[in-house]
């Protein structure tokens, strides 16, 4: 199925070197406001050929929205937006050739030969574009609210920064960093983390890292416990991602290695309201956000296409032989999944709202 959510259904569709990609999104209220510049600055941060760290593939991926917005605000119908693909290049695949650590096999295995293998199709990450779409309006309709979204290139291979949880996370702070074409706390580290991606690539090769997302101005009291928990909402929504293979919250993983009054965060009041003084939980208990901001980090693999080669298997000879990947392929897809990571995060926190 390609539909995510609830109150608020999110439907992708298209393939990477199809004629165009787009998402509905069913449910948003009446009366949003729709800010499209907003939206495009959004879309741009994901866009392709920006610089050397990314894939020479040049997008424009501007959007058409067809239905659902009327003078600048949405209708409360179902929003539709398309992405025209414009810069494909499908004769950089071969269909019998499975390349590791792409969809190719699994996608055989469930679509046969119906399946459209040129750039990945379905599976790729260019799927994810529409995805920024629909998040940007999740943003916008959160805003109206106090509620922020944003992230930052936690670790890139084996350079790492400081996490959210040790920084006063405010709606400036998050703003800043997403307006860098590197989003990172300390540009120094990020410096260093463009030299492992730089690095890399001349090697044939390419890189992975973490990206932490914090969500603020959250009331206490959202989510539901077990199934309708908000870690539940956000890990479904993440996965969708291609690439992401892991999700923590708050110290997540760290916490294993610590004790119980080491994780424990401790409540304060100043009189008028509730809170703790660490976010060790990610600011959330039981399912439930407690109205600390909702940190999470999540493990996004190296890019699968390399020009090195590769043992593979011949799915026409069924026989076993090598493949060396051409195209143009992302040496890291860590600084433009960034944002991918922002729009589905907010989708998840208004889905949330909405039940």
């Amino acid at each position: 199925m390609n539909t995510w959510g609830s109150k608020l259904k999110v439907s992708i569709f298209g393939e990477s070197h199809g004629n165009g990609i787009g998402v509905v999104l069913d449910g948003i209220p009446s009366g949003l406001h729709i800010d499209e510049e907003q939206i495009r600055r959004e879309m741009q941060r994901r866009a392709p050929g920006r610089d050397k760290l990314s894939t020479p593939r040049k997008e424009a991926d501007e959007v058409e929205i067809l239905s659902g917005v009327f003078d600048g605000k949405t209708s409360g119908t179902p929003i539709c937006g398309i992405i025209r693909n414009t810069n494909t290049r499908s004769r950089d695949y071969t269909p019998n050739l499975l390349r590791p650590g792409h969809a190719d096999f699994t996608g055989f295995q469930k679509y046969g030969a119906f399946h459209d293998y040129r750039g990945g199709g379905h599976f790729s990450g260019r799927i994810t574009a529409p995805l920024v779409f629909a998040g940007a309006i999740a943003k916008q309709a959160l805003a109206q609210d106090g509620i922020t979204v944003g992230s930052h290139i936690k670790a890139i291979h084996k350079v790492a920064e400081q996490s959210f949880l040790d920084c006063e996370l405010t709606d400036a702070f998050l703003k800043e960093i997403s307006e860098k074409a590197f989003p990172v706390i300390c540009d120094e580290k990020g410096e260093e983390m463009q030299k492992e991606i730089l690095s890399a690539a001349a090697d044939k090769n390419s890189v992975g890292g973490i990206i932490e997302c914090a969500v603020t101005g959250l009331t206490p009291g959202l989510g539901s416990p077990f199934f309708g928990s908000v870690e539940s909402l956000i890990s479904s929504m993440m996965f969708s991602i291609p690439a992401v293979k892991g999700i923590e919250f708050g110290r997540g993983f760290e916490m294993c290695g610590m004790t119980g009054i080491e994780t424990n965060d401790p409540f304060e009041t100043d009189g008028e309201r509730i809170y703790t003084t660490t976010n060790n939980n990610g600011g959330i208990n039981g399912g439930i956000t407690n109205g600390m901001p909702v940190v999470f980090s999540l493990a996004v693999k190296p890019t699968p296409s390399i020009a090195r080669e590769q043992k593979t298997v011949d799915t026409d000879k069924i026989e076993n032989t090598v493949i060396e990947i051409k195209g143009r392929h992302d040496p890291c897809i860590v600084q433009r999944a960034a944002v991918v990571v922002e729009c589905a995060a907010a989708l998840a926190i208004l889905e949330a709202k909405l039940i």
